[in-house]
């Protein structure tokens, strides 16, 4: 059986990407980059170790020493973990941020692909296996969006690909054609949170790929701790790019938006 890397963050994706892995016959190696991963990931790899992301030597260790010369990257590890002092870094990782021109998300992941490619292991595409979780264009919940709904998603949509293509996020939140909140380093869910309280309840939510996506890596994903967090602040619709983006849990995520009266399309 072929051997692939699995680098694991915080979510479900890095689950349904190893049990799909798993079912067409593949042996997955992977390594836990934070915490709190979940728990039933072990349950769908082949071997997994728990090794901080700052700890560079100690990964591509495990993966030469497993025979890994492919991986991808799935789950959430946010960037401000590398701010807070929590992380230890090895000397090399500590040399890459070093020599870097700035911090963006792009800068930072390249840097990462290029070590692996120094070690002789190429990154893939994050949809490779699990392209059966890519939205498709159209409503996905029972209610359409009405014609305001309709504008703020069209407006959302333009937004989030303005912010995408400054490498800053893939995420705005919106109400009556006015930005809310702009996602930066904080994540998405405190984006939605923080939007949706400024915004009073009824704001609309868009994710999207950025205008020149690397699908080796932060490709974007909405799954149920989006949708709760839009319940949390009262959100009304959710627009996300037909094509790019992977809907997690697809059918609980649909059940929460249909039981609190949100719209989500795919455009």
């Amino acid at each position: 059986m072929e051997r692939i890397g699995l680098l694991a963050g915080v979510g479900k994706l890095p689950v349904e990407f190893a049990r799909a892995a798993k079912g067409m016959g593949f042996n997955v190696f992977t390594v836990a980059l934070v915490e709190s991963v979940e728990k039933e990931l072990a349950e769908h790899v082949e071997k997994i170790e728990k090794i901080g992301v700052g700890q560079l030597d100690t990964i591509f260790e495990f993966l030469k020493q497993n025979n890994i010369t492919r991986v991808t990257m799935l789950g959430k590890v946010t960037k401000e973990l590398m701010f807070d002092g929590k992380v230890m870094l090895d000397d090399r990782m500590k040399k890459i941020l070093a020599a870097l021109p700035d911090n963006n998300d792009d800068t930072l992941m390249l840097a990462f692909v290029r070590e692996l490619a120094i070690e002789g292991i190429a990154v893939f595409d994050q949809t490779a296996l699990i392209r059966s979780l890519i939205v498709k264009e159209g409503t996905l919940t029972e209610r359409e969006p009405n014609v305001d709904e309709k504008a703020d998603m069209e407006f959302g949509f333009k937004m989030a690909k303005a912010i995408g293509g400054l490498d800053i996020g893939q995420t705005v939140v919106v109400k009556n054609l006015a930005v809310m909140a702009v996602e930066a380093i904080e994540g998405t869910d405190e984006c939605i949170l923080r939007g949706g309280k400024l915004g009073r309840g009824g704001v609309v939510v868009a994710k999207v790929a950025k205008p020149k996506q690397d699908v080796r890596f932060d490709v974007p994903a909405v799954g149920i701790k989006t949708i709760e967090s839009m319940c949390t602040v009262g959100a009304k619709a959710l627009v996300m790019e037909a094509g790019k983006t992977i809907l997690v849990e697809k059918e609980k995520v649909l059940e929460i938006a249909n039981e609190n009266g949100i719209t989500i399309v795919a455009l």
